[in-house]
């Protein structure tokens, strides 16, 4: 198996996909944040101290999407089309489950975008909560699909 970001010499590169076409790509990653149930709990009710602990990791998640060519040395960035962060409860971890879906028409996917998004997203939720509980595990962070569909814009 060849790895793309690698040339002959095996030295990193940037994948040039100047030749491909432009396609509508889509996709979707998961990962969540386990806590104590005494922080679960005060996530529930509002009550912890930094404010309301989903809606800013969803922003935070959209945020990081945005960013991804600027974190990640080697990935296009891409002026996306749509990126949609949410993070739910989940009494049965305890914690937080985070889904990010990415969108764009062009010649590379959104994997990372979508990646980038959870975890800046599961990182936010560590960020606000981790006062309350030192424990907290960042967990099963995936991509859950991707796909690829010739553009009909183009």
């Amino acid at each position: 198996m060849k790895l793309s970001h690698l040339d002959a010499e095996g030295r990193a590169r940037m994948v040039d996909v100047g030749d491909k076409p432009v396609s509508d790509r889509t996709a979707i990653a998961r990962g969540a944040v386990r806590m104590s149930r005494e922080a679960y709990d005060l996530v529930a009710g509002e009550g912890v101290p930094k404010g309301d602990v989903l809606t800013v990791a969803e922003v935070a998640g959209v945020m990081g999407a945005k960013r991804t060519g600027e974190l990640i040395p080697l990935c296009h960035p891409l002026g996306l089309d749509h990126v949609q962060v949410e993070a739910r409860l989940d009494p049965e971890l305890p914690g937080v489950q985070v889904t990010a879906a990415a969108r764009v028409t062009g010649r590379t996917g959104v994997e990372m975008e979508a990646l980038t998004a959870v975890t800046v997203a599961c990182l936010t939720v560590y960020d606000m909560v981790k006062a309350v509980d030192k424990g907290m595990v960042i967990q099963d962070v995936k991509l859950v699909s991707k796909t690829k569909r010739p553009s009909h814009g183009s």
